[in-house]
């Protein structure tokens, strides 16, 4: 009654103001302030209210064991703590502002921005109003610190927000939304882009990246290569959807009605699908959640800084990381599971949300979904696996420099391990992992070697990114293997499809832990992206198929969220990379090598200009000595340096870190993390080439490990208090 009352109000106040001031366009008037504050106020009913439906549905749905697979895929991207607080802010200002355009939409003659009949006064009243105001205050003085804070604030002096958690991703180029501010490119199918419709993200899916042969392997890298893609894509960004599934408006449940009304956008089903025969049916998708901004254009939120902190383990948010530690003393641990353990080595401790999508995997089991700094964790065994053993290396790092200082206390203890454990994945990166997927050229091209610390740089992850980075999608194989001591299928056993194991926490705990896994990651080989052969049907087809309803497909919901982020086409990136910008098939079959392909890409999109940047970056050739194109490597390159040279904690860094300790710390590999976290005793020296059993391992004593002695009796070890917090 009391949202029935507000929209009455809503209607009264709209008549007042239409005579009192000058036109602004079309004969209509700028609005009133009570009729924008009374929509406002709906708008925060309404999205509540979407939001309280949304919370009990799944809670109803988990109970009756009927969840849907895109219930799993916002499930463990759902905001939390003060995510969702500025999320339910940024909700709350867009749907009022969708309500101001639906209350005035019949007076004009043509499409207009709703936001171009508010006065920067009223703007702002607005973002007060609806709480976007408050998410954008200058941090509190930040102090003088040797140490990072969990959030990113304050690694930049000069500006403290860069780079920091729940902040709004960079543009590297300016949004396309069609309608200028918000709407998603190909959210009115008739709307030409460059002379042509959009495709069907699905049809594009079907066309291109499909395939029906045997998966072809990468001889060169390890299936282990892909996790660590992942694992670093997990420190730097996360885009969580809107916590909504009914649209604001109307209060469609959109899994059920293939609605496309905000929050909802979904994809369509092509004719001849070749799996899904109702073309009435759909593959649900829900918008990514907003950031509260000053302007009026629609950004999406990143909930995790930008920086390569660790931030998986430790997590972005202070409350989250201060669950993640043990308090019962003074030791500097990281909490561990209390009810199981790995054959005496500990495990993740479990989550404790009444909500769990890993109790429906196997409910026999009683097994929940693990907890760590970052929601993903338990959303397929190998990255729980690197959860866990970095979770452990934390610990064990806690343990040793508690030996070498006994007088440091337990608060300093966890710091310095927390450093260390940065800096290990930051060498690991760009040591190790990055030359593998740039190659020599690239590397020298994008990041080159490390000079100095730029405060000038913006570290923050830019929009395309979120995209660009989904290219280890591509060689992600349908099978998890796990491997026994002598690296031979567990058991005997059949690997185990990859479908059947997202939020399978039970397979971790019940079926031999994380060294069988981390020994499939080791000898097997990823699987190589062709052009042929783009995305296993594992993820095209099956993608949580365990929930019911009906299995999505990754690489549409790619290409169709990056529509939805309002992200320019292939050439807008290849000219933003100083790339040639093919206009005919002729030459994008000369810039994909490859007829046949820009044959199908011509067909379906009209134009290079409209190929979506996840299908377009994927498709392209790459050299022998790198895993990716010349456009993503441009993307992804420069992002790894804005994120190394805009870091003022990075590990090369002068005053971070003590000469001894930068030596000590570049003889780490991931090969030596998981020698002391795991029973494994034979790694290979490098565990990202494609190393075969028993000829290219080794046993652990021949791997050299981290020296800590250059930790020893040091309360501070950045060394230059001139450059801390």
């Amino acid at each position: 009654m009391k949202t029935i009352l507000t929209l009455l109000g809503c209607v009264v106040i709209l008549v007042l103001p239409l005579t009192s001031r000058t036109s602004f366009y079309d004969g209509v008037e700028e609005l009133e302030t009570p009729f924008i504050l009374s929509c406002a106020e709906e708008a925060k009913h309404l999205v509540d209210a979407a939001y309280k439906y949304t919370r009990q549905s799944l809670k109803a749905k988990l109970k009756q064991d009927n969840v849907s697979p895109s219930d799993a895929m916002s499930f463990f991207k759902q905001p939390v703590a003060k995510s969702r607080t500025i999320i339910r802010a940024a909700d709350y200002k867009e749907t009022a502002l969708q309500l101001l355009k639906e209350r005035v939409r019949y007076i004009y003659k043509r499409p207009f921005n709703v936001t171009d009949l508010l006065t920067t006064a009223q703007l702002e009243s607005l973002s007060k109003f609806t709480g976007c105001a408050y998410q954008n205050q200058p941090p509190p003085l930040c102090t003088d610190s040797p140490y990072r804070t969990i959030t990113g604030l304050c690694n930049n002096r000069k500006n403290p927000t860069l780079g920091s958690s729940n902040r709004a991703y960079h543009r590297l180029l300016p949004a396309e939304y069609e309608d200028g501010i918000s709407l998603p490119k190909g959210w009115n199918e008739q709307r030409r882009y460059s002379g042509f419709r959009l495709p069907l993200a699905r049809e594009v899916s079907n066309q291109i990246a499909r395939f029906t042969t045997n998966v072809t392997l990468d001889q060169g890298r390890a299936l282990i290569f892909m996790q660590w893609g992942q694992w670093t894509d997990h420190d730097l960004d996360l885009a969580p959807e809107t916590p909504a599934r009914t649209t604001f408006l109307q209060g469609i449940d959109c899994d059920e009605s293939c609605a496309k009304a905000p929050p909802c956008f979904p994809l369509k089903i092509p004719p001849n699908d070749p799996r899904i025969r109702n073309r009435r049916d759909c593959i649900p998708l829900f918008r990514s959640a907003p950031a509260c901004t000053v302007g009026p254009v629609r950004e999406q939120i990143n909930v995790l800084t930008s920086f390569m902190d660790a931030s998986q383990v430790y997590g972005s948010d202070d409350r989250l990381a201060s669950i993640l530690r043990n308090h019962s003393n003074q030791l500097g641990m990281l909490a561990v599971n209390t009810r199981f353990t790995d054959r005496g080595l500990t495990f993740l401790p479990f989550d404790t949300m009444p909500e769990d999508f890993c109790f429906l995997t196997n409910r026999s089991s009683g097994i929940p979904c693990f907890l760590s700094g970052d929601p993903r964790t338990s959303e397929q065994p190998g990255l729980t696996a690197f959860h866990t053993m970095f979770m452990r290396e934390h610990n064990r790092l806690a343990t040793e420099l508690k030996r070498l200082n006994p007088q440091w206390n337990g608060e300093t203890i966890y710091q310095e391990a927390r450093k260390i454990v940065g800096g290990i994945a930051q060498k690991i990166t760009y040591k190790d992992y990055l030359p593998l997927l740039l190659g020599a050229q690239g590397m020298s091209r994008f990041v080159p070697r490390y000079r100095q610390y730029n405060e000038s740089v913006d570290p923050t992850v830019a929009n395309v990114f979120s995209l660009a980075y989904r290219f280890a999608h591509a060689s992600i194989q349908p099978f998890i293997f796990r491997l026994d001591d002598r690296f031979q299928q567990q058991n005997r056993e059949m690997p185990v499809p990859l479908h059947q194991t997202f939020f399978s926490s039970w397979r971790i705990v019940r079926e031999g832990g994380i060294d069988p896994l981390l020994r499939g990651l080791m000898a097997n080989r990823a699987k190589l992206n062709t052009q042929k052969q783009i995305l296993t049907d594992e993820l095209r087809e099956r993608l949580f198929q365990l929930f019911k309803r009906i299995g999505l497909d990754l690489g549409a919901i790619n290409l169709q969220r990056g529509r939805e982020h309002g992200l320019p086409g292939y050439n807008a990136w290849r000219k933003f990379c100083g790339l040639s910008q093919p206009r005919t098939m002729n030459e994008l079959a000369d810039v994909l090598q490859n007829r046949d392909l820009a044959r199908k890409f011509m067909n379906l999109y009209g134009t290079p200009n409209n190929i979506d940047i996840w299908i377009g970056g994927v498709a392209e050739p790459f050299a022998s000595d790198t895993r990716i194109g010349p456009l993503l490597s441009c993307i992804i390159g420069k992002q790894f340096q804005n994120v190394r040279d805009g870091d003022r904690f990075y590990y090369e860094k002068p005053g971070v870190f003590t000469s001894n300790q930068v030596q000590a710390l570049e003889r780490v590999t991931l090969s030596h993390i998981i020698c002391k976290n795991t029973r494994i005793t034979q790694v290979p020296r490098n565990v990202f080439l494609g190393n075969s059993f028993p000829q290219d391992f080794v046993n652990c004593n021949q791997i050299p490990m981290l020296d800590l002695s250059a930790w020893r009796n040091r309360t501070e070890s950045s060394g230059d208090s001139t450059d801390s917090l």
